[in-house]
């Protein structure tokens, strides 16, 4: 039997669906993850319900991460914009916490994007200290199995071309260029990358 395509229709509806509830990882239980002797729980939350201490705080994180790439590229690290990107009201966060600590987290959201259903990740960031214990990939794994809940096509992802070990990363666990990144002659300091998960 062939496989039919969902049609635009179809996809946005998945995308109203999912928008719709408050927590869309509740069927997941909860969300917990070891690595070692380390024990990692979650939540995920939408903006509005996130506290002001937990916002400030991936604010801090981001600056932290990121702003030596964007400074490096004509870019330039914009403070007020990138705080007010975390602060949208259709922001999700999916937090990780160690001791009740946040140490990572995701921010996305549910979207159409030329013409398919997904999960855009605006943001990954993990603390130094909770690196390459396989976190990141977890929560990654945690968004696709999202997508896959609400029948989205696919989780989408923005990375700087100058973020050499964000894009090693995300290439290592699947992630490909998508058809909607720049091409070459556009000369983009960023690339878009997506994994299908339909």
């Amino acid at each position: 039997m062939p496989n039919i395509e969902p049609t635009t229709a179809e996809q946005q509806k998945c995308v109203e669906k999912a928008i719709k509830v408050k927590n869309p990882l509740l069927y997941l239980g909860e969300l917990q993850y070891q690595y070692n002797t380390e024990n990692y729980t979650f939540y995920c939350r939408t903006k509005a319900d996130m506290n002001s201490k937990d916002l400030k705080w991936a604010f801090k994180l981001a600056e932290t991460n990121v702003s030596q790439f964007y400074k490096e590229l004509k870019l330039g690290w914009q403070p007020k914009v990138k705080q007010t990107s975390l602060n949208k009201n259709w922001a999700r966060y999916l937090v990780a916490k160690f001791k009740d600590t946040p140490v990572a987290y995701a921010m996305f959201r549910f979207d159409m994007d030329y013409g398919n259903s997904v999960i855009y990740c605006y943001e990954m960031q993990i603390e130094t200290a909770y690196r390459r214990k396989g976190l990141g990939k977890f929560m990654m794994e945690t968004l696709e199995n999202c997508a896959k809940h609400w029948q989205l096509e696919k989780v989408i992802l923005t990375v700087l071309n100058n973020n050499i070990n964000a894009m090693s990363f995300f290439k290592t666990i699947g992630y490909i260029l998508d058809d909607s990144s720049p091409d070459v002659l556009e000369k983009a300091e960023y690339k878009i990358l997506s994994k299908c998960t339909l």
